[in-house]
């Protein structure tokens, strides 16, 4: 018997197919399984109009079976068989994909049910990743003949006649040799053969049987502390066959839901929200989608994967697909299912195309719509989520020079310091007071701390409500909202906070008094400040320290952390209090003792400075000034 070149381009293409194509060799399987799905397809659907095919939907199942002696695995299929002319062409021609022709067939008559996944007809030759020698013995429905096909690689095929008392394909799989670099002998396993079936293949609408080893307690085993124990096989459905996401939501309960996720995706608490969706028409697909009740431990480091895991017709594509969720939402777990998708030719990822990009968008919106609806129907239960990914909405805010500050900026809370627990930036402006003209923040290492600094005291004998904001992300936050309905949002240390004008204006000996302070304050500190003024803040307190322009002390802090060489600044503006006695004290001194009154004004800054939590330059000089002053 001759033995046939695959009629491809050249050898090497094979030799492509098999090392370059896949990346992960764990998938073979399922596109054996795959492909056996497809072929029972065809046959079930024949029997929908022939009545000579005498088998019903419960009928039909795939077969798994492993061999270790012989180092043989086979996959087994009661589907519609080939003929010699189908194995020449599906199985000769690299690239030639029999499913995909049957599909094409079918969409001639509008036949919208036949849901067939291979669509390019190489993954079958992904066998050659684990397999030195594959054998195929098929017998196609209506044909009186068998054929097998085998092969050991590139190096070409055979096809002859063969005995098979019944329709269907059995392929047969011999296992590569083990190197010191790879174990095929795991694929002989059965727990790797379950586990591959239950990963890539569960959700395939045909059982998929094998043979599983079990052990037992003897019948006749007395009650002794050493009972015996017997081994035994049993032929087990490795496979659910229909995912949880396929069935109405009526027929669903919660503790399914909540099973499936805890199993899915490894997390031993029940999730806070359960988000199952179903879209027709464009683009068609079903997902059920998870938000955890607690924020997973390694979330904020690179090994935490984000995405949905993409299946195909109930085939597992990508274990985690980024395209289909933004940044803001990298928090959701959960799985999709669509017969659009466009896969590249191995269908281990995606080709970009615009029906993901439909997909991501209606899923985005689904899942701020159910954000939104949680925030104004459960309050509590929106609590818990703020707790656990609040900062990550916060981080959306922020990120791609803010363009989604519009979609989030109402699902942000912010601590008020009137009501005294969170809000949001909406409830803050229903409630504001008629002359209020800002939205106010102040940022803190603590809500307790926040609470006690002097910058707030105007702002709270005016009843104005401040957010006290205690996160790292806060001020990139703020200053990117920069504005909500109209009403500009302002850092109590800005220059300007809009409080209504003093009745207790400074009269013409006041201001030149003030005036000699500033000028004095401002040769003693020199460059430590970039100018000092009067304060419109200031009651009980002698000084504090604002940050002029664009760049907060909180960002300064920031940036410095994440690279102490990078010398980031703000401007600093030393705001005095010219009536408080700290200050008439160190005026005082002008005329009597200079030194002192110098020390004086450095101490103020100081003072300044550590009310505004930002780092005194010298602790040393500073400490050798007060030392001085206790003489």
């Amino acid at each position: 018997m001759a033995k046939k070149e695959f009629k491809s381009e050249s050898k090497r293409l094979l030799d492509l197919m098999i090392n370059s194509i896949y990346t992960n060799r764990d998938i073979f399987l399922r596109e054996i399984i795959s492909n056996a799905s497809d072929a029972i397809d065809k046959l079930c659907f024949l029997s929908l109009t022939d009545q000579n095919v005498g088998m019903t939907r419960s009928d039909f199942k795939i077969e798994v079976s492993a061999d270790k002696d012989s180092r043989k695995l086979t996959v087994s299929d009661n589907g519609i068989g080939m003929d010699e002319a189908d194995l020449e062409d599906n199985l000769g021609v690299i690239a030639s994909s029999g499913s995909l022709k049957f599909k094409q067939e079918m969409d001639k008559d509008n036949n919208d049910d036949i849901d067939i996944i291979g669509q390019f007809g190489v993954g079958f030759y992904s066998a050659f990743m684990v397999a030195k020698d594959i054998t195929v013995i098929t017998k196609k429905y209506g044909c009186d003949k068998a054929y097998m096909w085998h092969s050991t690689g590139a190096d070409g095929y055979t096809i002859e006649e063969c005995d098979k008392d019944t329709v269907g394909t059995d392929i047969i799989m011999i296992m590569k040799d083990n190197t010191e670099e790879d174990n095929y002998d795991e694929y002989l396993e059965q727990y790797k053969l379950s586990s591959l079936i239950k990963k890539y293949s569960d959700y395939i609408r045909y059982p998929i049987e094998m043979e599983m080893k079990r052990s037992r307690r003897k019948e006749d085993s007395n009650d002794s502390d050493k009972p015996e124990y017997e081994e035994y096989f049993e032929k087990e459905t490795l496979n659910s066959m229909i995912p949880i996401w396929q069935k109405p939501k009526k027929d669903v309960s919660d503790e399914e839901y909540n099973n499936f996720y805890k199993e899915k995706f490894m997390d031993y608490t029940d999730p806070l929200k359960v988000i199952s969706t179903s879209v027709e028409g464009v683009v068609t697909y079903k997902a059920l989608m998870f938000i955890p009740a607690k924020t997973p431990y390694n979330y904020y480091t690179k090994e935490y994967k984000k995405g949905l895991q993409l299946y195909s017709s109930g085939v597992l594509i990508m274990e985690n697909c980024e395209d289909l969720l933004p940044e803001h939402f990298r928090f959701v777990k959960g799985v999709v299912d669509s017969p659009d998708v466009s896969l590249n030719i191995s269908r281990e990822m995606l080709q970009q195309d615009r029906v993901l990009k439909q997909m991501a968008k209606t899923l985005e919106k689904k899942i701020k719509n159910e954000l939104s609806s949680m925030l104004k129907k459960d309050r509590e239960t929106y609590e818990k989520f703020w707790s656990a990914f609040g900062s990550q909405l916060k981080y959306g805010c922020v990120s791609d020079y803010g363009v989604n500050k519009g979609e989030l900026e109402d699902l942000l809370l912010f601590y008020s310091s009137k009501q005294k627990k969170n809000i949001t930036l909406k409830e803050y402006v229903e409630a504001m007071k008629e002359n209020q003209k800002y939205i106010y923040y102040v940022i803190g290492e603590t809500v307790e701390a926040i609470d006690r600094l002097p910058v707030l005291e105007l702002l709270k004998e005016n009843d104005f409500d401040v957010l006290y904001l205690t996160q790292e992300v806060d001020e990139f936050c703020m200053q990117s909202l920069m504005k909500y309905a109209d009403k500009e949002i302002k850092s109590v240390l800005n220059d300007d906070l809009g409080l209504p004008e003093d009745d207790n204006k400074e009269t013409e000996d006041e201001k030149k008094d003030s005036e000699g302070t500033i000028n004095f304050m401002k040769e003693t500190l020199g460059s430590r400040v970039s100018d000092v003024v009067v304060s419109k803040k200031l009651k009980s307190y002698p000084v504090v320290l604002t940050a002029k322009g664009g760049m907060s002390f909180e960002m300064e802090k920031y940036f410095n952390a994440v690279n102490p060489d990078s010398g980031m600044k703000a401007n600093r503006v030393l705001e005095i209090n010219p009536n408080h006695e700290a200050v008439k004290a160190m005026m005082s001194y002008i005329d009597t003792d200079m030194p002192k009154a110098k020390a004086y004004c450095q101490i103020l800054l100081a003072q300044a400075e550590l009310m505004a939590g930002v780092e005194v330059e010298n602790t040393a000089d500073y400490t050798e000034l007060v030392l001085s002053l206790m003489k």
